[in-house]
């Protein structure tokens, strides 16, 4: 079965900038909640995007009031340039419509989270209207990112990975999936109960994937000579 994937030095490289995307975007997020004290940043209760915004204000019936939202605003727009660049770094454009859903997808996901870094949560957003901007970006990056990891799962045999990744990949969209749905009803609906658990739930699977899917490709064995797809995990082992 032939490979999904670019070989040697290539495939590493884009299995490491696809790792440093939601490290880098998890780093910024803590060190920004971190900061923001008045009142204290509650993940279970506050919008993620909030984290984006300097304030004091209060876009959406809650308090944004973020002292080092350019840090945050920077680690999205560096997420999505690094998954984009990872991405395509690594995978074949040749190598069937597998070969090109997942750029696709991951272009599409990358362009939403940079432009919810670059175009804020913020009362003036909604004010000019540019917030119509700032909500396709999330909702695009949500959607797309889960259905990546979904395709990414059911397409683990020709990315060399075993069954295990396959398992998690899909379990993983499909959680985020099923988490944005509830997010939209919460938030849609004027519920807004623990709106920001919800909106993890949906974006952090997401990153998750990413991760384990770098990670794995960046240790996975090298190719051998005839082409065949390395496996990660054999199936069996035959006694000797």
């Amino acid at each position: 079965m032939p490979s999904l994937l670019h070989s040697g030095t290539r495939a590493r490289t884009g299995a490491a900038v696809l790792l440093a995307g939601p490290l880098l975007s998890w780093l910024a997020e803590l060190v920004t909640a971190a900061a923001w004290q008045d009142p204290p940043y509650a993940p279970l209760h506050n919008w993620i995007s909030h984290l984006g915004t300097r304030g004091p204000e209060a876009p959406f019936g809650q308090v944004a009031n973020s002292p080092l939202a350019w840090v945050m605003n920077t680690g999205w727009v560096a997420y999505g340039a690094l998954l984009v660049v990872g991405v395509l770094t690594l995978v074949d454009l040749r190598s069937g419509w597998r070969g090109v859903a997942l750029p696709v997808l991951a272009v599409l996901s990358g362009v939403g989270v940079a432009t919810v870094g670059l175009v804020h949560g913020s009362q003036e957003s909604i004010d000019n209207g540019q917030i119509v901007l700032h909500m396709l970006g999330a909702q695009t990056v949500i959607a797309t990112g889960n259905i990546f990891a979904i395709v990414a799962g059911a397409s683990a045999a020709r990315l060399g990975l075993g069954g295990g990744y396959a398992r998690t990949a899909i379990t993983l969209g499909i959680i985020g999936l099923i988490s944005f749905a509830i997010f939209m009803v919460d938030a849609r609906g004027g519920i807004g109960w623990n709106l920001g658990m919800f909106e993890r739930g949906a974006v952090y699977p997401i990153m998750v994937h990413h991760a384990l899917l770098g990670s794995l490709l960046l240790h996975r064995r090298a190719e051998p000579r005839n082409g065949a797809l390395p496996v990660l995990a054999p199936d069996r082992v035959e006694a000797a």
